[in-house]
């Protein structure tokens, strides 16, 4: 199914120390109650092929999905995005990227 029109939101995560995963996985299931939110999908790399394409050195990814960026936006507001970010990504990880987009 061709997903127009929504705002796709993906973070991947790396890892200060990696025995903090679970701490991670803890942090990233707090924003699941977040209303503005349309799905949610909270992993980390699969065992797929290596291939020179594929990056697949973070430790934990994140793939939120909105109907609209004024939805996204509430989710960056949300106090439990708050709590997210400065107990939990902020403390425990050396790097991360965000990459948002929007369906055409």
């Amino acid at each position: 199914m061709l997903l127009k029109d929504i705002v796709v939101h993906q973070v991947y995560f790396w890892l200060n120390n990696k025995a903090d995963l679970p701490k991670l996985i803890e942090g990233l299931n707090v924003l699941v109650p977040i209303t503005s939110i349309r799905d949610i999908h909270i992993g980390v790399a699969a065992n797929t092929e290596k291939r020179d394409v594929i990056e697949s050195s973070y430790d934990a990814s994140l793939l939120v999905t909105f109907n609209s960026i004024a939805d996204h936006d509430h989710y960056q507001a949300a106090h439990l995005h708050d709590i997210f970010r400065d107990e939990y990504a902020g403390p425990l990880c050396k790097k991360i990227m965000v990459l948002d987009s929007i369906g055409i």
